[in-house]
């Protein structure tokens, strides 16, 4: 893949070999940033996961850098009215999911009550492909919709390992501060890390790495 000129000028200010502490890490990634929008900070873990295991969960960052989401949710009744009052940008049953059958997908997060499942499980072709789909292991299919909108509005994301056990997330912006964009990554670590399979064996995070949207990756010292 042929790079541009400025990733190039970028990259060639690094030395790709050597591992960082994170707080370096990231005031690297800062430094070499060239876009000129606020670019976002990624943080990748390289797990160590058979290929039949993935490390999936969610977690509230500390620091929030992304703006309102916009939250639908899948609901009846009270539960609606619940919904409505948290604070849901969209509320409904079957008159949204015949509008996101028709092609509406204008909302962030969508979230759904148990009851609602068997009827939206019916946009898995659809919510699944951008991983939009309520699911009980990312508490978006649930009965505490005022909990779960708070949490959300708070900030709340998922994280997921892909098929090569990888963990991508973003984690801040390049206009944060240091110290706000190193606790963020200091807490998906630990989150993650909490999600080792308990049949692994040997070192479970074998690499990090942090970058900007359109920037080259900082390796960062595993336990640093």
């Amino acid at each position: 893949m042929k790079r541009g000129k400025k990733y190039r000028e970028a990259l060639g200010k690094l030395d790709r070999l050597q591992h960082h502490s994170v707080d370096k890490a990231v005031e690297l990634v800062k430094e070499v940033s060239f876009a000129k929008f606020d670019e976002t900070i990624e943080l990748a873990l390289n797990l160590n996961l058979k290929k039949s295991q993935t490390v999936r969960d969610t977690v509230v960052l500390p620091h929030q850098f992304t703006g309102d989401k916009k939250i639908l949710v899948f609901a009846k009744g009270d539960k609606a009215e619940e919904a409505r009052q948290a604070g849901a940008a969209f509320v409904g049953d079957d008159d949204l999911i015949e509008k996101i059958k028709g092609g509406w997908l204008d909302f962030d997060v969508a979230v759904a009550t148990p009851d609602m499942m068997k009827d939206v499980g019916r946009l898995g072709p659809i919510l699944g492909r951008r991983g939009l789909m309520p699911n009980p292991k990312t508490q978006t299919v649930t009965m505490d919709l005022t909990g779960a909108l708070a949490e959300l509005q708070k900030g709340r994301v998922e994280f997921r390992s892909d098929k090569t056990g990888v963990v991508h997330l973003a984690v801040g912006k390049v206009s944060m501060d240091v110290s706000k964009v190193v606790e963020n990554i200091g807490l998906v670590i630990d989150e993650v890390t909490k999600r080792r399979p308990p049949e692994t064996k040997g070192e479970f995070v074998k690499t990090v790495a942090v970058s900007s949207t359109m920037g080259p990756g900082v390796r960062v010292a595993v336990g640093e």
